[in-house]
């Protein structure tokens, strides 16, 4: 069999280390170029996969994406037309993809989990940074500046935290905030029987917390979950994250929330506009997201740009999982890690994963 030909797109360094590593090449590669040695034949692309990028795609086998790479039913009409056989993404969420309109046209494939310690702890991180004013407290000391005025933070012990989606993410969130003496209640469409968890409605999450984490995928249904009226039936000062996909949360509500003082914190790890602005250097531009430059200028907002899963075992995890779920479709002829659009309407897929979804 010829080696699998694989176009990634958004390439990034990080990417491009960890995709050599794992395909045990030796060579120094930048974007684009091509990998000769190893388990595929891997081409670096720096830009994101667009319509008017998918040609680059032509004569590939698999194209691998990442969150910010479009795969509308224009692109996946082009990707067909070149003879891709397989999408790849490096990533869990595929919010990205018109599943329904690949469905019987080409397969998808993901990695559901690469590293749910990365994410969890990224959110605690951002958690602590914003009310302990590390940020802060940091940018101060920089210039010599001790004082502590308007550093007062508040203790998390004793403190409820509402965590939306207890899957592998969801769940070491909440081991970590048991840690520190928190009060959990969790929301999921599907609640887990093993986990010892109050499982309460989405409004009992909304006015019973003091903070709230999200950590579940985007999906049509939970599209702007937290907009206006959400964010009125909150308490008041009370504190969101974010790490899973920026869509969960109406920005321009959210906005309006702080402006009214209703919401004491925003820390955000994704937004719903970023495809166009994270993962690149606008620090010489005016960026033209008014709504995110407001948000970014707002004292009690932090926002870090999409890097939650970015760890070296994240990215290692990533790395093997991608490549194995190639191998596995082109030699076996399936992979565990499929996704179709029946598999995400129904929720709990009840299927074994040991064959292609069409």
């Amino acid at each position: 069999m010829n080696k699998i030909k694989v176009a990634l797109f958004d390439a990034k360094d990080y990417d491009i280390s960890s995709f050599q590593t794992a395909n045990q090449s030796i060579d120094t590669v930048k974007a684009p170029s091509t990998e000769g040695a190893g388990r595929v034949e891997i081409s670096f692309f720096e830009t994101r996969l667009t319509e008017e990028t998918a040609k680059l795609a032509e004569g590939f086998d698999v194209v691998c994406v990442f969150v910010n790479d479009i795969l509308s039913r224009q692109v996946i009409d082009a990707l067909l037309q070149g003879g891709v056989k397989l999408v790849a993404l490096r990533c869990a969420g595929y919010n990205n993809v018109d599943i329904e309109y690949a469905y019987g046209k080409i397969h998808i494939v993901r990695v559901p989990a690469y590293s749910p310690y990365a994410v969890a702890e990224h959110a605690m991180a951002m958690l602590l940074t914003s009310i302990r004013r590390i940020h802060k407290a940091y940018q101060r000391t920089r210039d010599f500046n001790f004082s502590l005025s308007g550093l007062t933070g508040f203790d998390l012990h004793g403190k409820t935290v509402g965590v939306v989606g207890t899957g592998k993410i969801g769940r070491i969130f909440i081991d970590i905030c048991r840690g520190f003496g928190m009060k959990i209640l969790a929301y999921d469409k599907y609640p887990a029987d093993d986990l010892y968890v109050e499982y309460v409605a989405l409004e009992d999450i909304w006015r019973r917390s003091d903070i709230i984490s999200f950590h579940c995928p985007l999906t049509n249904e939970n599209h702007h979950m937290v907009d206006e009226h959400s964010i009125a039936l909150m308490k008041k000062g009370v504190v969101l994250i974010n790490t899973s996909r920026g869509a969960l949360i109406d920005s321009e509500a959210l906005l309006q929330g702080i402006k009214d003082r209703k919401i004491g914190a925003a820390c955000l790890d994704v937004y719903e506009e970023e495809s166009d602005v994270f993962f690149h250097d606008f620090s010489g531009h005016i960026v033209e997201d008014d709504t995110l430059a407001r948000l970014i200028s707002m004292p009690n907002v932090l926002v870090t740009s999409h890097q939650a899963f970015l760890t070296r075992e994240a990215l290692s995890n990533i790395a093997d999982t991608t490549l194995n779920n190639m191998e596995d479709f082109f030699t076996k002829g399936f992979s565990t890690n499929e996704i179709c659009y029946k598999c995400a309407n129904v929720g709990k897929c009840t299927r074994t994963h040991k064959e292609k979804c069409f």
